[in-house]
Formats: structure tokens, sequence, C-alpha cells
């Protein structure tokens, strides 16, 4: 069957694979983004581009409205758009963490409520959050970025009880590494952050190991999780939570079987 389909973040990377994906099987998708320039080489392929920046809440609003416009109502909702601050802690200045989270929470969140009153007046609907495998480990220097990612685990376990009598699903996918545009993003706010500070040598062994192309080589391409993205929205009986992505089930186990102090041992094993 057919599904009306709300993503955001689709200008680039996972998000546009997916949607391009979903508008192949017949479905109609409304992709979200900032970048128009970028959302219109999706039209070809049957998207439909939604210029939108979910920090802001009258373009989460002016979204909603212009889906349900034109298909009166909304079925799944894939809020994918997010970016990763890496730096030091003491170092990020408090605004910059705060848009942190305005993007990777609190406007997915506003985002969220706009489609609830349509899903509870159809009697169903899915909410897809997309979290990262980032939302139950974590890397040094991602603080604020990992922050925002634990935090959506839990906020969407809560949305998931409170709006299953309304035959509301809502499914977490958790991505591991894989060959987006997101490092591009990270990396250009960690260069800030090098300077010559207290954690200048975290920093420089962090860089290091981020600049081996080695680890880059070993992401999973965006095509593979646009499948997974496909079969949370759209499956009968999703999971609960996707994991998909390079080394996203081995960091998982370790810090779950193996306690805090060995993943920590781990990690300066690898940053170093």
């Amino acid at each position: 069957m057919s599904k009306v389909v709300l993503i955001t973040g689709a200008s680039a990377g996972i998000g546009r694979a997916a949607a391009i994906l979903m508008a192949q099987k017949g479905h109609a998708v409304y992709a979200g983004a900032r970048r128009m320039d970028r959302l219109a080489e999706l039209a070809p392929h049957g998207v439909i581009p939604v210029q939108m920046d979910v920090s802001k809440g009258a373009d989460n609003e002016r979204a909603v409205n212009q889906v349900i416009e034109a298909e009166g109502r909304i079925d799944v909702l894939i809020n994918n758009a997010g970016f990763g601050l890496y730096g030091p802690i003491e170092d990020i200045p408090i605004d910059e963490a705060r848009y942190q989270f305005e993007v990777n929470l609190f406007g997915l969140a506003r985002l969220t409520q706009l489609v609830l009153p349509h899903m509870r007046a159809q009697g169903s609907g899915r909410i897809v959050n997309v979290s990262s495998v980032g939302g139950r480990i974590f890397l040094p220097l991602g603080a604020w970025y990992h922050a925002t990612k634990h935090a959506l685990e839990g906020w969407s376990d809560c949305l998931r009880y409170e709006t299953a009598p309304f035959g509301i699903q809502v499914v977490i996918i958790q991505p591991g590494a894989i060959k987006t545009e997101f490092g591009d993003v990270t990396n250009a706010g960690l260069d800030k952050h090098t300077g010559d500070t207290a954690y200048k040598d975290l920093v420089g062994l962090f860089v290091k190991l981020r600049d081996n192309s080695r680890t880059m080589d070993r992401a999973t391409d965006a095509s593979v999780l646009a499948k997974v993205y496909l079969e949370a929205a759209t499956a009968r009986r999703p999971r609960r939570r996707y994991v998909k992505g390079a080394f996203a089930r081995p960091v998982l186990f370790i810090r779950k079987w193996f306690g805090d102090g060995v993943y920590e041992f781990a990690l300066r094993g690898i940053v170093r």
C-alpha cells in the first residue's frame, strides 16, 4: 500500500538515497531540507521538494500543511535531519551546543508534535527517528552530539508508549559509520577547536584517526541504509530499533556486555 512520507534532511546522504528509493517503490515522498538547489535534483525521481529548516517552527508548520493540503494525510514522518558538533566540552560555546540540540532534538520534537494530531485522526501513522550508534555509546570530543542522540533514544521510547493506543508506531534507526557528508560537517566543526588549548593533544589524536583513509574505506554506503529506512517506514511490524552500518554492532556489543571500563580501555587503544 502506498504511503505518504515526509522525510527531513533529504538533500544529501542517507536521506536523499532513502527519498529516491521510496519514491521508486510508489510512495508519495515529500523531501525536506534547507538547500533547495539540491532538493530540486530529486524532482526527476518523483520526489516532491519541501524547503525547510527543522530548527525553525514556522518552516515545520508550513511543511506539514503542504503535505496535508496536497494528500489529506501523512502516514510516515522520518526525522532524518541532524549534524554532529565535535570539540572539547570546555571549548565549545554554549550557543553552539544549544543549536546542536535545536536541530537534533527540539526541531525534530516540534515537527513530530505537528504531525501527531493528523496521525491520531487517521488512527495510524509511523514516526521514524534517526538516532545513531552514538545514542548508545560515545566517542571523545563528541559530548554535545552524543547528548542529543542519547536524549533522542529516551524521548523516542516514551513517545512509542504514549502513542501506541492511537495506532502510531515509533521506530529508531541507529546508523554506524556511513559514507555521507555528515563527516565533512563534523570535521569542519572540529577544525575550529584545534587551537592551543588544554585539549590540543587529544584533538590532534582524534584528527589523526579521522584522517586515516582506511577508517572511512570501511564505512557503509548510504544506499544500504536507504533500504533500512524503507523497511522501518513500511514494514507491517517494524522493529523498535534498527542497527546498521560499519562498526555499529561491535561497539554496541562491547559497551553492553563488557561494561564501561573495557569500552573506555578499547577507546584508548584506538585514539592514541
